[in-house]
């Protein structure tokens, strides 16, 4: 992606985002930007690559500090599904929806309806290219709501058909993938007595942290939302403040929050030997990861890491059992020994071989469908 342009703006309409679409979108296939008829919120559909199939990717309502944060959302997350579902093996591209919503506490009642239905027309402008599903600041339930413009939906609720909430399914998945770090890292693949700091006590991160404590880890937890101080309790962690979860002396550090949180400030100070979580964009900066792997941290990529919940959604689009989703999603594991094992014999990172791995998919040399 083109480096962001310095002079950061308030969220405005449709047309602000548009100039900077084109100004920052230049390696997409394309950027929808509309103003919603209903709402007057800004909705934006980023579609990285088709390659593969059509772009999935999240619904993601959030209040923006600024309309380049908006943008750098879709077009940074819309390019890690396309290497998500190539690294998976789906049939699936790279794309992201975001919502604008306005500041102050998440939309509800016909506020939010109306920011919902405004995005399914423009899921539904795209004619199935893109294919969106539940993200940070909605749910199941809001999916039901978006389909009532579209068809282009998963992860509809169970009661509707759907495959319900995915993020189960991506807990599996981040546990699965920490089984092989362990194994490269340790020599055993087993985590009971590990002990593993949780920063993000959200849907999935309160279940992988709850998976994690039935596995027999010390599980350190913890969530800006001081509300969730109870989850933790509930689960047997224990509870530490955000910014000294992230440098806690750990085995593993999972982050299961936004985006970022392993910056220049942050990796130096790590005190873990993994890092494997659930959040999307964990590194601000790709460069990171050549600065971790100098420090012996071993950091797994987190398209790899988090997969589990496409692969759930992926499902309800190619009508394939639960058992198998399951499956799938265990799959992970060797998948990510695979990465491992590719940057041991390339003499690269992790990140380094995973990105080659998707990429040789998408070029057409490698992969097969499930």
């Amino acid at each position: 992606m083109s480096a962001p342009t310095k002079v950061r703006r308030r969220v405005g309409r449709a047309r602000d985002l548009e100039s900077l679409a084109a100004e920052l979108g230049r390696d997409h296939e394309e950027v929808a930007v509309r103003n919603g008829k209903r709402s007057g919120v800004p909705v934006v559909v980023g579609i990285h690559s088709t390659i593969l199939g059509p772009a999935l990717g999240g619904a993601r309502m959030w209040a923006y500090e600024a309309t380049e944060d908006a943008l750098a959302d879709v077009l940074r997350l819309s390019a890690a599904m396309t290497l998500k579902a190539a690294a998976a093996g789906l049939s699936l591209g790279g794309g992201k929806g975001v919502i604008c919503a306005p500041p102050g506490s998440p939309p509800s009642g016909d506020a939010r309806r109306d920011m919902l239905l405004d995005f399914g027309d423009l899921v539904e402008e795209l004619g199935g290219r893109y294919v969106t599903a539940e993200d940070v600041g909605t749910q199941a339930a809001d999916m039901s709501i978006i389909r009532e413009r579209t068809t282009h939906v998963t992860g509809l609720p169970v009661e509707a058909g759907g495959s319900g909430d995915p993020s189960p399914f991506t807990a599996i998945g981040v546990e699965a993938a920490m089984r092989a770090c362990a194994k490269a890292r340790y020599g055993s693949a087993d985590l009971s007595d590990a002990r593993i700091a949780v920063v993000g006590l959200g849907h999935v991160g309160s279940r992988l942290a709850a998976n994690l404590k039935k596995a027999g880890a010390e599980v350190i937890a913890s969530d800006v939302v001081t509300a969730r101080h109870a989850t933790a309790e509930a689960l047997g962690a224990a509870w530490t403040e955000p910014d000294e979860a992230m440098l806690a002396e750990c085995d593993v550090l999972a982050p299961c929050a936004m985006g970022g949180a392993i910056n220049a400030a942050t990796a130096p100070a790590l005190r873990c030997e993994i890092v494997c979580g659930c959040a999307n964009n964990q590194l601000a900066d790709d460069s990171l990861a050549d600065d971790l792997a100098e420090r012996g941290v071993l950091y797994a990529p987190d398209f790899i890491v988090n997969a589990g919940g496409l692969i759930h959604v992926y499902r309800e689009l190619r009508d394939f059992s639960e058992d198998k989703a399951v499956e799938l999603v265990l799959g992970i594991e060797g998948a990510m020994q695979r990465v491992l094992d590719a940057a041991r014999s390339a003499g690269t990172t992790p990140l380094g071989a995973a990105r080659q791995l998707a990429r040789e998919r998408l070029e057409g040399s490698a992969g097969a469908t499930p």
